[in-house]
């Protein structure tokens, strides 16, 4: 029955596929992305200010304003920064759907998308602006700046509404008129849109589309919201699609929202009540990734007796603990192994139910502070919720519990596995006699140039993995061959440096698009399968082979 349920989700991955593939939900992930380092700079500085309060130690006052200053000029215009790296990642990925010699120029978008966000999201207060919605309150009119902006933008380069230079002026100044009149309408429509709502609601653009949204966010920090989000995730993921890149966008405002909500109810001396943030993801419904995995690599090497889930606890447990789980995820596999659906499924649900229970009823705090993903999830619950011993106590219950959860799925699994391996003992004697008997020589590995390698993934995780057993592989045998990691979405500009591709099986829906851009010159793509690519991250020599049979199928 399980495995028939299976089946008919599996049916929708070219569905789930079609979604991840969608270039505003793309522009609004890659957009966060790039702006992700003004996020985590800004999370030093309220660290620093905030936790010596927490134990009782006073800052002088100069200091505590100077970090307060840094958090508010970095977090505190966050939506700024985003209106501009949402819209030059949506321009990106329009032009590789324009038309021939039909280019938006992404500069010029990013200062549109600044300008109309700015006509959203501030108000004048006694002669000055108001910069509550510059930050993380205005995220939402930060997504509609950038999108209006390059529609504008596809539409008057498509239909050829532009400032004509001669030939003889200078490319720079002809660019400068081309895009007046696109600028000009992308901010038109953004001052309309605000006179509309100033004369509607009487607010901002930005202030107006969270009040009337509000029971929507209010209802998604809710038990069944909760529930909802972070069991979508793991069933996407279930069927081999990442699914964060379909969930997050969709949450983004108010997960980052609500922290900055909650910072100031703590500041007050109040509750920091709002369970919807992206602490709650990060350190809750995913630690350990997609599907509250960290537990798992610990009771493979404790309670499994089959080599196989052994040796996958023991090469998982470091990757896993910094919420890197895509080995664990197909080594074992846990993808569409119907052994794991209910665990991977019902235990982000439990974690994050669990958490709005120690927030709404023990009167926890919930996270007040945002803290890079890759922070050990105990680590980041504590430090992020502001250091309690409730936060502590949450920590262990999770652990427990997830792992309660997981063992009897993982022991069924295991005997199944712990069979299989009895039978095959004597298979493999006898097929390592025959290979034996059959070896011939083996010719070293050669190459006759030097081949630069590129491998992307979502978070530029498991892609650092490959990259660096490429590179192990290539100095063991002697090879001219160099990789480098990225991430999905930052690679665009650097195409054109690399020989080979390789997509983790995060992004292998993208295949076809990276093929698309890599075509220009001549950068041979290769997608990889789940097994195939996590057994290649710990394989030097098969990586560095896997590479040498590219390039001469190349």
């Amino acid at each position: 029955m399980l495995n028939g349920v299976i089946k008919q989700i599996e049916k929708g991955k070219p569905f789930f596929d079609k979604i991840a593939q969608n270039i505003y939900l793309g522009a609004v992930r890659d957009g966060f992305l790039t702006a992700m380092p003004a996020i985590l700079f800004s999370s030093v500085f309220i660290l620093a200010a905030s936790i010596p309060e927490i134990f009782g130690i006073v800052l002088p006052a100069t200091v505590s304003d100077w970090l307060w200053k840094v958090y508010n000029y970095s977090m505190g215009v966050v939506g700024l920064l985003v209106a501009a790296t949402t819209a030059r990642c949506l321009a990106e990925s329009m032009n590789r759907r324009m038309p021939k010699n039909k280019v938006i120029n992404t500069t010029s978008v990013m200062l549109a998308s600044i300008v109309g966000f700015m006509l959203l999201a501030v108000s004048n207060v006694d002669g000055g602006i108001s910069t509550t919605y510059l930050g993380t309150k205005g995220l939402l009119a930060s997504f509609i700046s950038a999108f209006i902006t390059v529609n504008m933008y596809k539409f008057c380069v498509i239909k050829d509404v532009t400032i004509h230079m001669p030939k003889e002026v200078p490319g720079t100044i002809s660019q400068m008129f081309r895009d007046v009149f696109p600028f000009s309408f992308s901010v038109l429509v953004c001052v309309l849109i605000d006179v509309a709502c100033r004369t509607a609601f009487n607010y901002t653009f930005a202030e107006a589309i969270i009040t009337l949204l509000q029971p929507l966010f209010t209802a998604a920090d809710g038990y069944l919201g909760i529930c909802i989000i972070w069991g979508a995730m793991a069933l996407f993921w279930f069927v081999g699609v990442h699914g964060p890149s379909i969930v997050e966008p969709a949450i983004a405002a108010i997960i980052y929202a609500n922290v900055d909500a909650n910072l100031a109810l703590f500041k007050a001396g109040e509750q920091a009540s709002n369970v919807l943030t992206v602490g709650l993801g990060n350190f809750v419904g995913t630690m350990g990734g997609t599907g509250a995995t960290l537990v798992v690599p610990f009771l493979f090497m404790l309670f499994a007796k089959s080599k196989q889930l052994k040796a996958v606890g023991k090469t998982t447990f470091v990757p896993v603990c910094f919420a890197v789980n895509e080995p664990l995820l197909f080594a074992t596999p846990i993808v569409l192994n119907p052994y794991f659906f209910i665990p991977f499924l019902i235990t982000p649900m439990i974690n994050v139910s669990l958490f709005k229970f120690f927030v709404d009823v023990l009167k926890m705090n919930s996270f007040i502070y945002v803290l890079p993903w890759a922070t050990p999830a105990p680590i980041g619950l504590i430090l992020g919720t502001g250091i309690s011993l409730l936060a502590v106590v949450l920590a262990v219950v999770l652990i427990v519990v997830d792992g309660i959860v997981y063992l009897p799925f993982i022991k069924a699994y295991d005997a199944t596995l712990l069979q299989e391996e009895k039978e095959k003992e004597a298979l493999d004697a006898l097929e390592e006699q025959v290979k034996k008997e059959e070896a011939k020589e083996i010719q070293p590995l050669s190459l006759n140039k030097n081949i630069n390698v590129l491998v992307l993934c979502v978070g530029a995780g498991t892609s650092a993995m490959f990259a660096n057993a490429v590179k192990e592989g290539a100095e063991i045998e002697n090879l001219p061959i160099d990789a480098t990691a990225s991430a999905y979405g930052s690679h665009y500009d650097i195409l054109k440096d690399y020989d080979i591709v390789v997509l983790s099986p995060q992004v292998q829906s993208h295949l076809e698009e990276v093929q698309q851009d890599a075509s220009k010159y001549g950068t041979k793509v290769v997608a990889t399968k789940g097994a195939q690519y996590i057994k290649l991250t710990r394989d030097p020599k098969g990586a560095v082979e896997f590479i040498c049979e590219q390039v001469k199928e190349g």
